[in-house]
């Protein structure tokens, strides 16, 4: 879990008891961070590799207006990022947790997705991604998912699936012929890019971002075959 040493104190400004358990707003100084059942999520510090994850994916599709798929909603810089693109087309962006989509409505996250929930181009879908992505019929040009700490670190066990084989032909399935699948992870998989190989997907790469401390955050990149 990322140290949060030589930090302010941080302050919990909203507490919250879901479906999938306990997810907290903190402060700390100038920052805002999201705990999900006692693990950090993702705070408000930098956004870099949130927004290289949608950056990479629509740098790969040559369609026009193409489609994406946002999981999750998060502290909003990959959301923001992506509606202050006109290129995009259909902004979908799917967030379990009723707390978070509250938190930027009307709370402090609010600042940090800068109005793109009011996009006209943007629908959120208040859903499970994991489930969501077994049962749907929709298609997107590119899935960006960010709902973990990375593969290899999931928030819970229900997610590990969303990286193994039906996971990954689930992802394949909601993507069009040459669509783009990005996942966000705090540090590299050598096996989850083997995992993804194995699942079909052809392009097969990492994007590396440093970080202040430690191993660098990093994006991994696939694509369905056409």
């Amino acid at each position: 879990m990322p140290s949060r040493q030589g930090l302010p104190v941080a302050e919990v400004i909203d507490r919250r008891e879901g479906p999938y358990g306990e997810v907290v707003l903190r402060r700390r100084g100038e920052q805002y961070e999201i705990i999900a059942n006692g693990c950090f999520l993702m705070d408000t510090a930098d956004g870099r590799s949130e927004r290289l994850l949608i950056q990479a994916a629509l740098d790969e599709l040559a369609v026009p207006g193409p489609s994406v798929l946002i999981g999750g909603l998060g502290v909003g810089f990959s959301l923001a990022h992506a509606a202050a693109e006109p290129r995009w087309g259909r902004i979908a962006v799917a967030e379990r947790e009723g707390a978070i989509i509250d938190w930027h409505r009307a709370g402090p996250l609010g600042a940090f997705s800068a109005g793109a929930l009011d996009d006209p181009r943007v629908e959120v879908l208040h859903t499970d991604l994991v489930a969501y992505l077994a049962s749907t019929e929709d298609r997107y040009d590119a899935l960006c998912l960010d709902i973990d700490n990375g593969p290899d670190w999931t928030v819970g066990e229900e997610n590990d699936a969303l990286y193994g084989p039906v996971g990954l032909a689930n992802a394949a399935a909601r993507l069009r012929p040459g669509g783009v699948l990005a996942v966000w992870s705090a540090r590299p998989s050598t096996a989850f890019e083997r995992a993804l190989r194995d699942a079909g997907f052809t392009d097969v790469r990492t994007e590396e971002i440093a970080v202040e401390r430690g191993v660098p955050d990093a994006v991994h990149l696939a694509r369905r075959a056409a």
